[in-house]
């Protein structure tokens, strides 16, 4: 079995880009491999910022060979009468690269053709290879592309070497210009090389050892770490690890080196959220708490070179950073001094999305919004909520967040904390833009939930009732990660509420726009939207669709209590019995849906009760009603599925017995009324009619 080293050389690589392409070049190799039917035993990638890295192990010499026939033209047209071939007969052995004596009549259900057997593969790795490398690469996706070549070549950086090896052979191909070669380079300082690479084998060695380059990422990340914890402990602290700057800065280095730095301890007054995002956003570094936990005037850095004068280096990063806090400590005190009312005021000025008017009067909705959502999952929140949602924008106009906008919402905290506001307001404030994304932490408290809520709600009445809804890929206003958003909160704090309700709620706060769609339009789209972004999330929770078909007919409007139904209903779907019970309520469905024109009431007349077994039938429905009725009081839908069971037995002997369709009309219309009482008792759970067995 072969080694095969693919490397692409670029330009320093944004560290965003690299996980992805790691992925795409990990998935579309092993797709082309296998579906040109060349084996391998197992596809690695690996990136810096310098070079991406294919590495393949075990594969075969050559692709596999199979035996296969190829159908050729009817014998009618392909032989004249004496059994020679005619131009369409010599044109397919050609077609095929044969001579015609290899081709012979096969017999078909449609009649007589001519065909051929023949042996495809067999074609080498090398080969293979070479064709592979040169369709992945001008395909590979990037978010911003570079031209340094004109219009010829376009990549996510320019591509300034190639190295192919598969074992001690170059695999030879041309992109960008250049000529995959037997060459590496290493680090840009530390050892620039070119190295020659004699085997496939020997590939990562010289990297490491001559070219002093750590290839895997989770390498890298390790040596930061071990290394930071070090020099953490030297000063007596622990290092503020975030693992998403983590992997960015692997990904920003070759061969990282930590590194410790200090700063004045008069920045510690500063709240930890400036000074942090301060050293992780603007400085891709990380803070140092102390062992009560608070912050420690040193900083942790990652160099990608080994210095000869590292103190030189260190007051460096020193130097930028203390610019940075000197101005944090500007803002801190400039904002200080100010007032939320000085703020609500520049509010008004603020332009929030064209038509729908002002942050201030974004404010004023929220004001109202957050105080009803209040009401109705913590009354004794209804006040705080009502400051809340007035204050809920005044930071963005803050001499903070304007230079350090990912601090948006904690800054409101952190100042309404000291200008002496309620702890309820303060927490709301801060927590007001969480969940950020699917895997974010929701909001610690109900006040953050709550005005989390009204914020959302407000943007997506806004959005839509303008048509400006999320199309595709584009979703400028980031609507479903509002709507995902809304629906985790409700989800994983149980909350109690009618997501309609809000949402017209929501439209009733604005005032005076001129409206693209009408309110009750807007409120459809709306409903819709949140159905799919429920279907979406609970599918990739592992519900299947069917089920969340089924679940969702009666109306999900409650969200949390939707998933009541939709987790009873999925676990009720993995019972032996589940498909005979479906078979039988399925049955019932069908039957009420076919009388779409007929108007029942449900209303069962007692004396038109002929036989035993609708008298069964009406006697166990009654008596599983009431039952039924306070279990979905209570929420109790196992308890509620688990009645079928009882109810079953009966529906079927119905419809072993009886007659529905019957020619007297009395009768028959007594009998669709028993049926469409009990698809309506079912409905409150699930409609069965959606389900396919």
């Amino acid at each position: 079995m072969s080694h095969f080293v693919f490397e692409i050389g670029v330009e320093e690589m944004p560290a965003r880009f690299l996980p992805l392409l790691d992925r795409e070049l990990r998935e579309r190799f092993s797709a082309l491999l296998s579906e040109a039917g060349l084996e391998y035993a197992g596809v690695t990638t690996a990136s810096t910022p310098r070079r991406l890295v294919v590495d393949i192990t075990g594969l075969a010499a050559v692709q596999k060979t199979e035996e296969i026939v190829v159908s050729g033209p009817p014998v009618r047209i392909a032989l004249d009468a004496e059994g020679k071939p005619t131009k369409a007969g010599l044109g397919f052995a050609k077609s095929q690269n044969v001579d015609f004596e290899q081709v012979y009549v096969e017999k078909t259900d449609k009649g007589e053709y001519l065909a051929l057997k023949k042996t495809v593969g067999g074609r080498s790795a090398a080969e293979i290879l070479a064709e592979t490398c040169v369709v992945i690469l001008p395909g590979l996706t990037f978010p911003k592309k570079m031209q340094w070549m004109g219009k010829e070549c376009t990549f996510g950086r320019p591509v300034r070497w190639l190295m192919a090896m598969l074992d001690d052979q170059v695999v030879p191909f041309v992109f960008a210009g250049l000529t995959a070669a037997n060459e590496t380079r290493g680090h840009r300082v530390m050892g620039p090389g070119p190295f020659a690479v004699p085997h496939a084998d020997a590939y990562a060695p010289i990297l490491h050892d001559q070219g002093r380059v750590i290839l895997d990422t989770a390498d890298r990340k390790a040596a930061i770490r071990v290394e930071g914890d070090r020099l953490a402990a030297e000063v007596g602290g622990s290092v503020e690890w975030s693992e998403s700057l983590l992997d960015q800065v692997a990904n920003l280095v070759e061969s990282p080196r930590a590194m410790l730095g200090g700063f004045h301890e008069k920045f510690l007054e500063l709240p930890a959220e400036v000074l942090l995002t301060s050293m992780e956003t603007h400085q891709k570094s990380f803070g140092l708490r102390g062992p009560e936990g608070k912050l420690l005037p040193y900083f942790l850095t990652a160099a990608n070179i080994e210095s000869r004068e590292p103190a030189l280096v260190r007051k460096g990063w020193e130097r930028v950073l203390r610019a940075r806090l000197e101005d944090a400590r500007f803002f801190w005190e400039a904002d200080c001094a100010a007032t939320f009312d000085h703020w609500l005021d520049k509010l008004d000025k603020v332009i929030f999305i064209g038509p729908l008017g002002t942050m201030g009067d974004k404010t004023r909705r929220l004001e109202k919004l957050a105080a009803s959502i209040a009401a109705h999952v913590a009354p004794e929140l209804s006040a705080d909520m009502a400051r809340a949602g007035r204050l809920s924008k005044a930071d963005l106009v803050s001499e903070m967040v304007y230079e350090f906008d990912d601090l948006q919402g904690k800054m409101g905290g952190i100042y309404a904390r000291r200008k002496g506001e309620r702890e309820a307001v303060a927490q709301a404030l801060y927590e007001q833009y969480l969940p950020a994304g699917q895997d974010s932490p929701l909001p610690a408290t109900m006040a953050g939930a709550i005005l989390s809520l009204a914020d959302k709600l407000d943007n997506l009445t806004g959005c839509f009732g303008l048509g400006m809804m999320p199309t595709g890929a584009a979703d400028p206003y980031a609507l479903r990660r509002c709507t995902l958003g809304v629906c985790r909160i409700i989800l994983e704090l149980g909350l109690k509420v009618d997501i309609a309700s809000l949402l017209r709620e929501a439209q009733i706060g604005y005032v005076g726009v001129n409206w693209k769609l009408s309110p009750n339009e807007a409120l459809d789209k709306l409903m819709d939207f949140f159905g799919q972004r429920l279907r979406a999330y609970w599918n990739a929770h592992g519900i299947e669709t069917l089920v969340l078909e089924a679940a969702m007919a009666p109306g999900f409007a409650d969200i949390y209590e939707t998933w009541c139904r939709v987790r009873a209903l999925a676990d009720f779907s993995r019972e032996e019995d589940f498909e005979a019970s479906v078979l039988t309520f399925k049955r019932a469905a069908n039957i009420i849906r076919k009388q779409a024109g007929q108007e029942l009431s449900g209303t069962v007349r007692e004396e038109l009760l002929e036989t035993d077994a609708e008298k069964a039938f009406w006697a166990t429905l009654r008596q599983i009603e009431p039952v039924w009725a306070d279990l979905a009081v209570a929420g109790d839908y196992p308890q509620m599925l688990s009645r079928l069971r009882i109810l079953r037995p009966a529906v079927d002997g119905f419809f072993d017995g009886v007659m529905v369709m019957c020619d007297d009309q009395a009768l028959r219309t007594n009998r669709l009324n028993l049926l469409y009482r009990l698809v309506t008792t079912l409905g409150q759970v699930a409609d069965f009619g959606k389900f396919q067995v």
